[in-house]
C-alpha cells in the first residue's frame, strides 16, 4: 500500500518525469481499456471516427443540390422525398468525430463507415441494400457526382459500422497534424 501512496504523490509532482509518466498512463488506459471497451459496447470495430474529407460535406443547398447534380439517386430509384426521415441532414464537415455503432439492419438512407482499397474507411449514405449488399453515395455534390467503383457492391465482410451521432469539430485537433501532408486541394475546412 505504501508503494501506491508514494507513486500517487508521484504523479502529483509538477516535474517532468511525473508528466511523462501521466502520459504513459493515459495512452495505455486508452489505448487497452477504454477502446476496447468502447468497441465491445457499441459492437464496432472502429467507435469513433474522425471525418477527414469533404465527401459528405453538405453546402447551403443541402441535399436538394446533391439529387439536382447526380442522376446517381436516380439511378437507384431515390427522389428528394426520400430523405426526409434521413439521419444527418446536414451531413458532415471535415472534423467532425462521429459515433459508431455496428452495422444492424441497414436501410437506405443511413450513413455506413466502411473498407474500401485505401489506407482509411470511406463515411457515405447508403442509396441501396440488396441482399446484404450495399450501395453509398457521398453528400457531396462538387466531389461525388458519381460513384467509385468501391462504393457499389459492398457486403457485410466490408462493414465497420453504422453512424448514430457526431460531434462538430473536435476532431481538428488530431486532424491539424496532418493536413500538412496532405495534397494542397485536400487541406483546410470543405467549401
Amino acid at each position: 500500500m505504501e508503494v501506491v501512496k508514494k507513486f500517487w504523490n508521484f504523479l502529483q509532482e509538477d516535474s517532468w518525469p511525473s508528466f511523462f509518466a501521466t502520459l504513459v498512463i493515459a495512452f495505455v488506459v486508452i489505448k487497452f481499456v477504454f477502446f476496447p471497451g468502447l468497441s465491445f459496447l457499441t459492437g464496432s470495430s472502429l467507435p469513433l471516427v474522425i471525418v477527414e474529407s469533404c465527401s459528405m460535406y453538405h453546402h447551403e443547398d443541402g441535399m436538394e443540390k446533391s439529387f439536382e447534380s447526380s442522376s446517381v439517386y436516380e439511378d437507384y430509384g431515390l427522389e428528394l422525398a426520400n430523405t426526409i426521415g434521413w439521419d444527418f441532414q446536414n451531413g458532415f464537415s471535415k472534423g467532425d468525430v462521429i459515433f459508431v455503432v455496428g452495422a444492424r439492419n441497414v436501410e437506405v438512407g443511413d450513413v455506413i463507415i466502411f473498407h474500401e482499397d485505401v489506407q482509411y474507411p470511406l463515411i457515405h449514405r447508403v442509396v441501396s441494400v440488396e441482399d446484404d449488399v450495399y450501395s453509398t453515395k457521398g453528400d457531396n455534390y462538387k466531389t461525388n457526382s458519381q460513384q467509385r467503383p468501391a462504393e457499389k457492391s459492398i457486403d457485410e465482410s466490408r462493414l465497420i459500422g453504422k453512424a448514430l451521432f457526431k460531434v462538430p469539430a473536435i476532431g481538428w485537433v488530431k486532424l491539424i497534424f496532418f493536413e500538412a501532408g496532405k495534397s494542397t486541394d485536400r487541406r483546410g475546412l470543405c467549401s
